[in-house]
Parts: C-alpha cells; structure tokens; sequence
C-alpha cells in the first residue's frame, strides 16, 4: 500500500489552520489519522510580546491586601445619602474598620477591613452594583 503524502501534508495544515489537535479521513478502504500533541506552555509564552508586560502586573497583584464583597449587592461608601464617606484613598485604617456597605435585599452589610493598612484605592463607585468576591477596595 502507498500513503499518498499530499493527504497528510493537506491534514497537517488543517491542524494548525482550525488549531485542531487530531483530524482525521477516510477514503474507501483507507483511514488517515493524523493528530499533534498539544504542549502545555507558560501564560507568558502566549502572550504577544507587547502585552507580556500587562500579564505580569495583573500576575504579581498581592490578592492578600484586597478587600472584596463578601456579597452580591450594591456598595455604599457613607452611611447615608451624602454623608461623610467611611474611607479614602490614603487614610490609615485598623483590621475591622468599616471600609463600605454592600446592600442586599434592603439589608445593610458592613464590610470590615481584614487588616491594617493605608488605602491605595477604590474600585467602586457609590451606588455601584457589585459580585461576590470583586475587589472593591486595595489597601496598602
């Protein structure tokens, strides 16, 4: 039996033309399997030279010193309409300070701050709806 070697060429650029990893033909009595093992690479081998940069910022963000909802619900900085805003970015604040409230069902959540720390930013705005687990606010 001769292998028509076109078929495989052709299959072969299937491959990288639809990113498949196995194709596959059969032809009357004659299959033709050709398949590539996809290697598994680093993010960063992904990436476009130009956005390498951006992929390692969002990489090195200390998750740690973010403070997120704990609830899906809309977030207040102050207390009431126009009140005075329970924090800004720069003010010193101790583990358990209210940094927001986030309001569900007509219930009023405060978000205590799990450590100390100075405020490197807001990332809500007053009235914005937000989801479990989003940062609302980055402390230092």
């Amino acid at each position: 039996m001769k292998i028509n070697k076109n078929i495989i060429k052709e299959l072969n650029d299937y491959l990288e033309e639809f990113n498949l990893t196995e194709i596959e033909y059969t032809e009357k009595d004659i299959k033709v399997k050709v398949s590539k093992h996809k290697i598994s690479k680093n993010i960063e081998d992904l990436a476009p030279a130009n956005e390498k940069k951006i992929i390692k910022e969002k990489v090195s963000i200390d998750k740690s010193k973010a403070i997120t909802s704990p609830i899906i619900g809309t977030a207040y900085l102050a207390p009431e309409p126009g009140g005075k805003k329970f924090i800004e970015i720069g003010q010193k604040i101790k583990k358990g300070d209210t940094v927001m409230i986030v309001e569900a069902m007509k219930t009023m959540n405060h978000v205590p701050s799990p450590l100390d720390g100075v405020i490197k930013e807001i990332r809500v705005e007053d009235g914005q709806p937000v989801e479990f687990g989003q940062t609302i606010v980055t402390i230092d």
